[in-house]
């Protein structure tokens, strides 16, 4: 069975457009990413018409709440049938174990992992919220909290993921968004790198959105990249 690497990120206002680009998709080479824009405009249904199609679904709504109202939410995802979906780490222990065990006497449980410093913050917005580790620190920090709270990965800059993968079990799972092939621009993001560069540093998982979605050929570009990462070593 196929494990595709890249998760593609929909973002759109409408149904229409998410299913011009899927459709022009090969389930073979990614994974979907449907986050809170997608799932606040089109609920449930939209995810189980993408799964129909043949496509995991990496539910990304970060949930971040008291331990029970994350489990509960974490209970109805894994109801939904999706393949991966997440928390915010700074939700902390009580909340992690809650999530995990809600979703654990699912038939097909998902993969739970958790979120640890946005991509898109740097030092200084650290700084702001009271943090002084640099975001490489404080991510690590967050993962092996995740990790003792029994979930299967988090989400991290691929910047992080050797000093992850050094200091973490090699099974666990590391997601890396803020993913630019060579000549893209970084957008909002930050913290950025290639995704060969990213897989050649741990990541396990590379989530990429603009590069794909806004090309003139995402198939071509789909396949580009699994080619240059399927290569490595």
């Amino acid at each position: 069975m196929s494990d595709p690497k890249i998760i593609v990120a929909l973002d759109y206002p409408t149904e229409a457009q998410a299913f011009e680009l899927i459709d022009k998709l090969d389930a073979s080479l990614c994974r979907l990413k449907v986050g809170k824009e997608m799932f606040t405009h089109l609920g449930p249904v939209f995810v189980e018409k993408i799964q129909a199609k043949g496509f995991d679904v990496f539910l990304d709504l970060k949930y971040h709440d008291i331990p029970n109202t994350v489990a509960k939410a974490c209970d109805a995802a894994a109801s939904l049938g999706v393949w991966m979906l997440n928390v915010h780490a700074s939700g902390g222990r009580r909340m992690m174990e809650a999530a995990s065990e809600a979703i654990a006497n699912h038939q097909n449980s998902p993969i739970l992992i958790a979120v640890t410093v946005l991509t898109s913050m740097s030092q200084e917005d650290l700084v702001e919220l009271g943090v002084n580790e640099t975001p490489e620190e404080q991510a690590v920090k967050l993962a092996t909290l995740a990790k003792s709270s029994g979930l299967d990965g988090v989400v991290c800059s691929a910047q992080e993921a050797p000093r992850m993968r050094a200091e973490l079990d090699k099974n666990f799972i590391l997601v890396s968004p803020g993913i630019r092939p060579a000549g893209s621009a970084a957008d909002d993001q930050r913290r950025v790198m290639t995704p060969q560069k990213a897989i050649q540093a741990g990541s396990d998982y590379l989530v990429i959105g603009r590069p794909v979605t806004q090309s003139d050929n995402p198939l071509g570009i789909l396949r580009t990249i699994n080619s240059e990462i399927t290569s490595l070593p």
